[in-house]
């Protein structure tokens, strides 16, 4: 999108989930960061979608992810995303402001217990 000010580059993406062979898992992430690469240097870049994962609240990835995500612990799928924002120098802005976890929620499984936030919304850190 090209604005008086700045220009955007949005990507949409959907990721394989959990159990998904780490070979599927991969190339996801590889064609994920493609897409950011080939996006203008100046753009302000934001990358949004149902990556079907967890983000902990673990400090070590404070720079990152901050400490209002739904979930405690970071799972496989979690790794990745955060490798892949902090390799392109990016925050997980879905988890930067407190909400309750009610309006956290993006996904329900199917017996109705277990609550998912698996949408999530990365931009550039310097935005």
């Amino acid at each position: 999108m090209k604005e008086k000010i700045f220009n955007y580059t949005i990507v949409n993406s959907y990721a394989p989930t959990e159990i998904s062979d780490d070979e599927e898992k991969d190339g996801f992430v590889y064609a994920l960061g493609r897409a950011h690469d080939i996006s203008p240097r100046n753009d302000i870049k934001i990358v949004v979608g149902d990556f079907n994962v967890q983000v902990g609240k673990e400090a070590v990835r404070f720079p990152t992810v901050h400490n209002y995500s739904l979930h405690s612990l970071t799972n496989d799928n979690g790794s990745r995303l955060i490798q892949f924002a902090v390799s392109r120098n990016m925050i997980i802005r879905s988890t930067l402001h407190p909400r309750k976890d009610i309006h956290k929620i993006t996904g329900r499984s199917p017996d109705g217990v277990t609550f998912n936030q698996t949408d999530h919304l990365l931009i550039d850190r310097r935005h």
